[in-house]
C-alpha cells in the first residue's frame, strides 16, 4: 500500500540526492540477475531458490564493518541530517509517498498482523490522502467536496487481468495449502506468496509449486521481495509509474517548487527511488538496518524512525493544511 500527502511551505529533505556507489556486496549481482523470473523454464527454479535465500534478512549478518561504514557515509540517516536538510528545502511544496509493510509497520510473520502505531494510524486516517495498492496498480483519491470516507478510483491499469489473477490465486491456494507456514495474499491486482513462516527446507518445494502454477500464464511475472514471491501482470507499471501518475494528478509534474519524498524498505520501492533520482528532484529514504544497493539518498533504521520523522515533519500542522489542492 502507498500513501501520498502534500505539505505546504516548510520542508524536510534535500532535493539533491546523494549518489549511491556500486560494488558494496557480492550478492548484489545475484539479486540483480534474478530480479525478475517471468515464466521461464523449470531449470530456473534453482535461481529462484538462490534469490529467496539471498533476500532473507537472516542472511544479512555477514556484512563487514567497512561495508556498513561506507554505506552509512553515502546514505546518511535522515534523522541525523534533519536540521541541515530542513534549512536547505524551506519554501518547497512537500509531497510524501509512503510504503506500508516494513515502513509504517514492522515486518511480522503474519502479514495480516502488520499494524502501524497509533500515531501513524491517526495520520493516515486523514481524508485528503491518496492510497495506492498492488504496486501502484490500484490508486484511489479523495472525492472533491467530501470530507470523510469518500474515495474514488483514479487509476487501475491492470483491470483486465483481474479474472486471471483470481484464477491463479485459487490454484495457488490448492497447491501450497499442505506446506506449513505458506500463505497466499490476494492484493487484487497482484498476488503475494509469503514464506516467512516456512521452514527453509521447504522453500524449494514452495518455489516449485508457484512456478508450476504460473508457467502457463505468460502475461504474469514472478518477482522476489522480502521473504515473499510476488506475481503481477507484465505491464510496464510499477511504484515509479504510480509516483509519476500521482504527481501529475496533483498538478506537480512540471513544478520546480515541489519536493517529492518517497519512504520505503523493499526492492520494489527502488523503482520509485530511481524515478526521483532521474528527475533530479526529490529523494528516496530507505528503511533498512542492513546495507544494500539502493537509489535512495538517505536511510532510516526501522518503522519507528519513519514514524518519528513523519511526526517531526507534520508537527503542528492542521489537517486542513496538509493537502491544499
Amino acid at each position: 500500500m502507498g500513501i501520498a500527502v502534500a505539505r505546504p511551505e516548510s520542508a524536510l529533505f534535500s532535493p539533491k540526492p546523494v549518489v549511491s556507489p556500486n560494488g558494496y556486496f557480492n550478492r548484489k549481482k545475484l539479486l540483480k540477475k534474478l530480479e525478475s523470473f517471468g515464466n521461464g523454464p523449470p531449470g530456473r527454479i534453482n535461481g529462484l531458490l538462490d534469490s529467496m535465500r539471498a533476500s532473507s534478512p537472516t542472511r544479512r549478518g555477514t556484512d563487514s564493518r567497512e561495508d556498513q561504514n561506507s554505506w552509512t557515509l553515502h546514505h546518511p540517516s535522515a534523522l541525523d541530517m534533519f536540521d541541515e536538510i530542513m534549512k536547505a528545502s524551506i519554501g518547497k511544496q512537500i509531497v510524501v509517498f509512503l510504503d506500508y509493510d516494513g515502513t509504517l509497520s514492522p515486518i511480522v510473520e503474519d502479514p495480516d498482523r502488520a499494524f502501524m502505531t497509533n500515531e501513524v494510524f491517526n495520520f493516515v486516517r486523514l481524508s485528503e490522502l491518496y492510497y495506492a495498492g498492488s504496486h501502484g496498480m490500484d490508486i484511489k483519491g479523495p472525492v472533491k467536496g467530501h470530507r470523510k470516507g469518500n474515495q474514488t478510483v483514479l487509476c487501475q491499469p491492470a483491470r483486465e487481468f483481474l479474472p486471471m489473477i483470481d484464477e491463479v490465486y485459487k490454484s495457488l491456494i490448492e497447491k501450497i495449502e499442505y506446506i506449513p507456514g505458506a500463505k497466499v495474499e490476494n492484493n487484487k491486482f497482484c498476488l503475494s506468496v509469503h514464506y516467512r513462516c516456512v521452514d527453509e527446507k521447504k522453500w524449494g518445494e514452495l518455489a516449485d509449486q508457484v512456478k508450476s502454477v504460473i508457467k502457463d500464464y505468460q502475461q504474469l511475472r514472478l518477482n522476489q521481495g522480502r521473504k515473499v514471491l510476488e506475481i503481477r501482470p507484465t505491464i510496464k507499471w510499477d511504484k515509479g509509474n504510480a509516483l509519476e501518475f500521482l504527481l501529475e494528478s496533483l498538478g506537480y509534474a512540471e513544478s520546480e517548487d515541489v519536493l517529492p519524498i518517497y519512504i520505503g524498505d523493499d526492492r520494489t520501492d527502488e523503482d520509485a527511488f530511481r524515478v526521483l533520482r532521474n528527475r533530479g528532484q526529490g529523494l528516496g529514504i530507505l528503511v533498512s538496518k542492513a546495507p544494500k544497493e539502493t537509489n535512495a539518498s538517505y536511510t532510516l533504521q526501522e518503522p519507528s524512525e519513519a514514524s518519528y520523522a513523519l511526526s517531526k515533519m507534520f508537527s503542528g500542522v492542521e489537517e486542513k493544511k496538509l493537502c491544499p489542492y
